[in-house]
């Protein structure tokens, strides 16, 4: 059995670098001139110089708020999708509504590559738990299966006995679903005095996969791994046997930049996580999933040399509403980026005696009254808030991602 899917998973950093980014140039055209709102967004960009990674972070970061905002205006895709209905294969929902085209190319969202990674291989049966209906989550997985040699089951989610009972007779030596729906699936055959033991491969995704259950799983002699992918990206990373971090898929390129603005931070730092992808239907330049991560040093012990991130670490929208007015992340940059003193700033929220207060700490080299009074103008200006503004030493803040820390209380 091949350990790895392709090439692609060891070749140089170099090379993988210079292969993404040379076909930067044509992802900025096409989109430029097949999605109506790309063009707008890219209006007057030189797509043939957008040919580096510093090129790239110059762009504007639009985010899943912008798409749910353009879609009500626009539907159904808002000027984002650079295919017609004919040219498509499905169309699918996910909560807001926003709609993504699916386009006609095998194994549309790349998750073959992430069954592979855990343990998949073709003539496989993968017994498929995500939801056929509506949402794109089944679609892509059966769509990476079928791509990978595999047949796959069906099963969609609920009717537990039932799908106990097709999974006894069909004996699958893989599943694919959420963690919490493979452990219902082990305790309720074990509950009807009918255990499962097929099972010897899992590709999980969609939620937590907490150590409890991937050792749960471990005992019964199932290989579990996570993958991280969104209904707009496909597959964005993926765990492999080293069980260390996330590798990020071979064919988007992943930014970490500071919530609510577009700057790139140094690895290791936690932000949100922006991806490009080259997707002649739904071409995505600087797409923000609002999902928080940071990019691990190194390379994986499993033999793949792309860069990894630490996995999901929340979510980046940390909009909250203070006495009747919503503070963005973005705000909270602005005021940040007003001060070249500020190294680091952070927006704390708490309500004593239930009445909103906000705090605006920051690392500065050089703090002074002066200053403090001007950071403090500047907050109201922009938030149309008051506040206080605090003076911390330098990497005392978490390295959390959070630059809107909600501590409110409710009784």
């Amino acid at each position: 059995m091949t350990a790895f899917f392709d090439a692609k998973e060891t070749r140089t950093t170099e090379a993988r670098a210079l292969e993404l980014v040379t076909r930067l140039p044509a992802l900025v055209a096409h989109a430029q001139a097949k999605s109506p709102a790309f063009a707008k967004i890219l209006a007057g960009v030189p797509s043939a110089q957008i040919s580096t990674r510093e090129a790239l972070a110059a762009l504007p970061v639009t985010r899943k708020g912008d798409l749910f905002e353009a879609q009500k205006a626009a539907r159904p895709f808002g000027g984002f999708n650079a295919a017609a209905y004919g040219a498509v294969r499905r169309v699918f929902a996910s909560p807001g509504p926003i709609y993504e085209p699916e386009g006609v190319k095998s194994d549309y969202g790349r998750v073959a590559r992430a069954l592979h990674a855990a343990g998949i291989r073709s003539g496989d049966l993968v017994y498929n738990t995500f939801s056929y209906h509506m949402t794109p989550g089944g679609w892509l997985m059966d769509a990476g299966a079928q791509a990978l040699g595999c047949a796959v089951f069906p099963g969609g989610v609920g009717n537990t006995e039932q799908q106990i009972a097709a999974i006894h007779d069909l004996q699958p030596i893989a599943y694919a679903g959420t963690p919490s729906f493979l452990r219902i699936l082990l305790e309720k055959a074990d509950e009807l005095g009918t255990p499962i033991t097929c099972f010897k491969h899992a590709l999980v995704s969609a939620e937590y996969f907490a150590p409890q259950l991937r050792a749960l799983f471990a005992e019964r002699g199932i290989a579990g791994l996570q993958c991280y992918a969104t209904a707009d990206a496909g597959l964005i990373a993926y765990e492999t046997p080293a069980v260390q971090g996330m590798v990020i898929d071979e064919d988007i390129i992943v930014e970490i930049v500071r919530p609510g603005t577009g700057e790139v931070l140094p690895d290791g730092e936690v932000g949100e996580v922006v991806v490009t992808t080259f997707n002649d239907v739904y071409p995505l330049v600087r797409y923000g999933t609002g999902d928080l991560s940071a990019i691990l040093p190194g390379v994986s012990p499993c033999g793949r040399t792309n860069a990894r991130i630490k996995g999901w670490l929340g979510r980046a929208d940390q909009t909250a509403k203070v006495k009747g007015m919503f503070v963005h992340p973005s705000q909270v940059a602005e005021i940040a980026k007003r001060f070249p003193e500020i190294a680091k700033a952070r927006l704390t929220i708490t309500n004593p005696d239930q009445r909103d207060e906000m705090s605006f700490s920051c690392e500065c080299a050089a703090p002074s009254e002066a200053l403090q009074l001007k950071i403090a103008q500047a907050m109201r200006d922009i938030t149309k808030l008051g506040g206080n503004v605090v003076f911390v030493a330098a990497s005392t803040q978490p390295n959390d991602g959070k630059v809107i820390d909600d501590q409110r209380k409710i009784t």
